[in-house]
């Protein structure tokens, strides 16, 4: 049997009477893409950094690389990349000043700095840019510094936190194009976070995590089989009255999601005539399509998945302040 290269037993960790993550077991192995996912306070981010060692386990086991968090966190530290949501470049020096200063941190042997680095902006698509001042860089060129600075140091398991959030579209897509070349060529096991359900889908398996448990993991098809058969979903001015008749004559019970009623139904081309047909309350719009991520997150936790705010920004603040403490 393979080795997992992330391994966690039973992990948990509490603040007070708080259980942040509730037991987790967990495995990863080498070369997958890795998706975590999860609402706001589900624990995600509590877990990625207990296994990157900016938070002590309250009990449990998390090895990476075969080293266990809490008896070798520096051995650890040398062996994954971490790219926080948050950017955490010096936009005051050049791409390639950042990159030198995380191949000293990270004691990269001087005679292969430049090749590292060069290597690193090539396959990033930076090294026309290399000179220039970070303060110059679109969003998505900030990102893909942070994913080579990520990679310089060559780590076993590159960690990421809400790798794309706030990029556009086509951005995000780039980005991806690089993660999937450096895991094709480097061979490096990706474990990221993300509430983008169409970048889940670029993931080998995912684990979605709910107040503080795994609630669910296999690969994007297996998710989404746990749905079955089709989604409808309608719009109505009598929501409620809508409902109702739904699943008085049709034996179907709606779920309300951001407005819409949304139903799971085995043949969706014979329901929604009948739907049409039959129901005397309003209806605006009627969608029928195939399952999506997003209707395997609704279906096991209650609530469609939504931006985390608030505190995002200034937790990922805190998190790249302590791992850049602990390295210097």
């Amino acid at each position: 049997m393979e080795q997992a290269v992330i391994e966690a037993k039973g992990l948990v960790k509490k603040y007070g009477d708080l259980e942040a993550v509730a037991g987790i077991d967990l495995e990863v192995y080498g070369g997958e893409i890795f998706g975590f996912l999860g609402p706001n306070g589900a624990g995600k981010s509590t877990t990625i950094s207990m296994l990157c060692t900016l938070l002590t386990p309250t009990a449990g086991i998390a090895r990476v690389a075969g080293i266990d968090v809490v008896r070798d966190p520096a051995a650890v530290r040398q062996r994954i990349g971490l790219v926080f949501q948050d950017p955490s470049l010096d936009d005051q020096l050049t791409a390639r000043e950042n990159l030198e200063f995380h191949a000293f941190v990270y004691s990269v042997p001087a005679p292969d700095r430049r090749r590292r680095i060069d290597e690193m902006l090539n396959l990033l698509q930076l090294a026309d840019r290399a000179s220039s001042a970070v303060k110059t860089f679109s969003g998505g060129m900030k990102r893909r510094l942070e994913i080579a600075r990520g990679m310089l140091h060559q780590p076993q398991v590159l960690f990421l936190d809400e790798p794309t959030i706030g990029l556009d579209p086509q951005t995000r897509k780039s980005i991806w194009t690089h993660l999937n070349e450096l895991r094709d060529t480097k061979g490096v096991t990706i474990f990221m976070t993300t509430h983008y359900m169409d970048e889940a889908e670029y993931c080998d398996r995912i684990a979605i995590i709910d107040r503080g448990k795994i609630v669910a993991l296999g690969t994007p098809d297996e998710l989404k089989a746990m749905v079955g058969g089709d989604v409808v979903t309608i719009t109505s001015t009598a929501p409620g009255a809508a409902a109702k008749e739904i699943e008085d004559m049709l034996g179907v019970k709606p779920a309300r999601d951001n407005g819409t009623l949304r139903m799971e139904v085995p043949d969706g081309k014979a329901f929604v005539p009948r739907l049409v047909r039959e129901l005397s309350a309003p209806v605006d719009t009627v969608t029928l399509r195939r399952p999506s991520l997003d209707d395997v997150f609704l279906k096991l936790t209650g609530r469609a998945i939504r931006d985390e705010e608030v505190s995002a920004r200034d937790r990922n603040r805190a998190m790249a302040s302590r791992w850049m403490g602990r390295r210097r």
